[in-house]
């Protein structure tokens, strides 16, 4: 396969209750949106860029300034089974906000270190399935280190040097990372772009997300990333356990400096 096309022609973004601007644009730190409802602790906009949490990605945190002044610290975010995205507000929030504009505004520092997080983690278990013939069986990422665990047969510390040495090498070919969507049927016959036992793939209407780092690796993902592999920085696994006879836990961590990012808003 020729693997700078590994994801030819995608499809439209699925239509979803809530617009959720962190699909298409993961460098959007704040917006104007309108409260469209309230319940208990959780407000829902027409439009949010706050990540919801999935794929071992935590949710967003941040706040929002209601056009009548009142300023909620937001904490967290889910989705409910309708699709619509909730973000938990303290102090809870009033009925009447409903109606009312909202500005959006995200801890940008702790996504943007979750984006770098995310894109390391796509490399890193691609290099351990293309080359070790690894399966991720669990995955969390955090802003100051994450961890990843693989079903892989005769694990050994020189696999993990070499890992880390080949995880750096892509990362520092400054990839493009872009999503699309395929049509689940579609999906379905590509077994190339799975890499995981436990987590289902992020399907909506009929459509599944791909994220694209071109030239090197696709893979269904619904979680937020960098635009290039050179925005992630220096990778180093600092830690490993066993998590049973052929299941390996790593712990990695990225240079806190990174790369340049560019492109705030």
């Amino acid at each position: 396969m020729d693997r700078a096309n590994i994801v030819d022609e995608g499809c439209p973004a699925p239509p979803l209750p809530t617009l959720r601007l962190y699909l298409q644009d993961s460098y959007c730190f704040q917006e104007d949106a309108t409260i469209v409802a309230v319940r208990g602790n959780s407000v829902a906009f027409d439009r949010t860029f706050f990540y919801p949490g999935g794929g071992g990605q935590p949710p967003d945190e941040g706040s929002l300034r209601a056009e009548q002044g009142q300023v909620l610290e937001i904490s967290s975010a889910f989705s409910d089974p309708d699709e619509i995205l909730w973000h938990i507000c303290k102090p809870e929030p009033k009925p009447e906000l409903v109606g009312l504009g909202a500005k959006l505004i995200l801890n940008r520092e702790r996504r943007l270190a979750l984006m770098r997080y995310h894109t390391a983690l796509h490399v890193l278990n691609t290099v351990a399935f293309r080359d070790y013939g690894g399966w991720i069986t669990g995955v969390q990422i955090a802003p100051d280190y994450s961890r990843i665990d693989f079903k892989v047969e005769g694990f050994s510390a020189a696999m993990c040097v070499e890992m880390e040495k080949k995880v750096n090498a892509v990362l520092a070919e400054n990839h493009a990372v872009e999503a699309l969507y395929l049509p689940e049927e579609e999906f379905r016959q590509r077994d190339d772009l799975l890499r995981t036992l436990e987590v289902k793939p992020p399907v909506s209407h009929g459509r599944v997300r791909v994220v694209e780092i071109k030239g090197f690796d696709a893979q269904a993902c619904g979680g937020t990333h960098v635009r290039t592999t050179s925005e992630v920085g220096k990778f180093s696994i600092f830690r490993t356990e066993n998590k049973g006879k052929i299941n390996k836990r790593l712990y990695v961590r990225l240079d806190p400096k990174g790369s340049p990012v560019t492109g705030y808003k």
